[in-house]
């Protein structure tokens, strides 16, 4: 089994698997376009296992670029074209590609990244689909065959913890979790569902959620570049999209964009991931545009989804990130790994056929995440919810112990927020001589308002327990928050 099997195995031959600045692109165009770059890559000498890097945009260039490695058995290395030529050395010379594939002014990005990484192997191959096209037309080949445990994708990431690592996603992981999706009814799209795929095809959201599980539906995606909320809200309307995925960020930035009420008319599933989804922007969003916006859960080396609200068949509580999607096992355990009493928090575990097998050439890392027995450490801490959903409570790594009790910021950060002068908020703890820990809080304050200290102290001794309490206030004009609106505490703690 292949993966580009599983991916373009439902799509009737005319139906638009594709929409973007090419124009309508048909499954049975963009299968013919893959074969012809499939064996561009074979006769450049790509082997079964050999990684190719992949860097484009969202557009058909980066879809067929994936498709072909895949096809020919190679292992797909996406990387962020956004990237410093630093940053894109280092993950080059880390997996050692046969070949790296670029299109338009990214063949210069990625040579000089191959020339920083001192890797020779790593030829650039500038991928002209027009060439592509005007090609003679290969004779019919399939897919180079794999088995499950055999690699298919390296997508880095900082994983549960510490610096970038290279993820290994087999052709099993990633097609368990489209099957995954696509067997519940909250979740499942038809060949009649068009998605926008705006989110980056570089990272596990965009690459299997949404190209990987639409086109496994037989469905359609909407290629855009780059989010700006007006431009990305006229391509919804104008596709009649009916999936939009995305991060908490885009959603509160089309709420406060001036476009129509009834640019979502055609959506019939929102959903948000890779950060926290503020109660405030569920509730405005659907006071906005009429459309009911759910949250998931889920991480690169799950493939990525974990749980969703969208397979409940109740309004979930505010918070929650939903139960399980079907075939993944999840545990709550505590320090030792055993499990907590119910009601209680405690470390999320997953177990499942998407949970992948490792960090590439790293065995400690890999011995970090996974348990002997499969179960992978998310290092977030979660409970259940009254409607059997779970719901997040904070990263196990950033438990504050004072005095042996256990503080979790995110209760003090929400806190904080609640104060009228204080806009957004951080706490991590630092060492006290004293209480081992003490809660150290970032806080910024609201336009046109001055922070007093002294008043936040006496306002979060009406909602906290004394050991909870900040012991030092640090005001700052801004805090370090990744792309996706993810708040990174790690950056404060040091």
């Amino acid at each position: 089994m292949n993966l580009v099997e599983v991916v373009l195995g439902s799509g009737a031959p005319d139906a638009p698997a594709l929409v973007g600045p090419r124009g309508v692109t048909s499954y049975s165009a963009l299968s013919e376009i893959v074969e012809r770059l499939a064996g561009q890559l074979s006769a450049k000498g790509v082997q079964p296992g050999d990684r190719v890097v992949v860097m484009s945009g969202n557009d058909e260039g980066f879809v067929v670029s994936y498709l072909a490695v895949l096809q020919v058995g190679g292992i797909a290395v996406p990387l962020n074209p956004l990237a410093p030529a630093a940053e894109l050395g280092r993950e080059i010379a880390a997996i050692e590609p046969k070949l790296a594939l670029a299109a338009g002014d990214l063949v210069s990005v990625l040579g000089a990244a191959g020339a920083l990484a001192a890797v020779s192997a790593a030829d650039v191959v500038a991928v002209d689909l027009d060439a592509l096209g005007d090609a003679p037309a290969p004779a019919p080949t399939t897919s180079v065959d794999r088995a499950d445990d055999d690699v298919a994708v390296l997508l880095f990431t900082s994983g549960t913890a510490g610096p970038p690592k290279a993820a290994i996603l087999t052709h099993g992981n990633l097609a368990a979790n489209i099957r995954q999706v696509l067997e519940h009814p909250g979740l499942r799209l038809d060949a009649s569902d068009i998605a926008l795929g705006v989110l980056p095809f570089f990272h596990v959201f965009g690459l299997n959620v949404v190209l990987g599980v639409t086109l496994a539906a037989g469905g359609s995606v909407a290629l855009v570049e780059h989010f700006e909320p007006a431009a990305t809200a006229r391509v919804i309307s104008e596709q009649k999209v009916t999936v939009v995925a995305g991060v908490p960020t885009m959603f509160t930035a089309w709420i406060d964009a001036e476009v129509p009420a009834d640019t979502f008319s055609s959506v019939r599933l929102a959903v948000s991931g890779a950060a926290e989804l503020p109660a405030q922007t569920a509730v405005g969003f659907r006071e906005r545009f009429g459309v009911e916006l759910h949250q998931g859960y889920g991480l690169t080396e799950a493939a990525p989804i974990v749980t969703s609200t969208a397979l409940m068949t109740v309004s979930p509580p505010p918070g929650s990130i939903g139960p399980p999607v079907p075939g993944v096992e999840v545990r709550l355990v505590d320090a030792d790994g055993t499990d907590v009493l119910a009601g209680d928090p405690g470390e999320l575990w997953v177990r499942g056929p998407n949970v992948f097998p490792g960090y590439w050439h790293d065995t400690e890392a890999t011995e970090r995440a996974l348990t002997p027995d499969g179960w992978l450490r998310t290092g977030d801490v979660a409970v259940v919810d009254d409607n059997g959903g779970l719901r997040l409570v904070d990263r196990a790594k950033d438990l504050i112990i004072v005095s042996g009790f256990n503080v979790y910021p995110v209760e003090v950060e929400d806190v904080l927020r609640e104060h009228p002068d204080v806009v957004d908020a951080a706490v991590v703890g630092e060492p006290s001589p004293r209480t081992g820990e003490a809660v150290a809080a970032y806080v910024q304050a609201t336009p046109g308002h001055q922070i007093d200290t002294d008043a936040l102290n006496v306002h979060c001794a009406r909602a906290l327990a004394r050991y909870k309490c900040p012991s030092r206030y640090e005001v700052v004009t801004d805090l370090p928050r990744a792309l996706s609106g993810k708040l990174l505490r790690r950056e404060l703690r040091t």
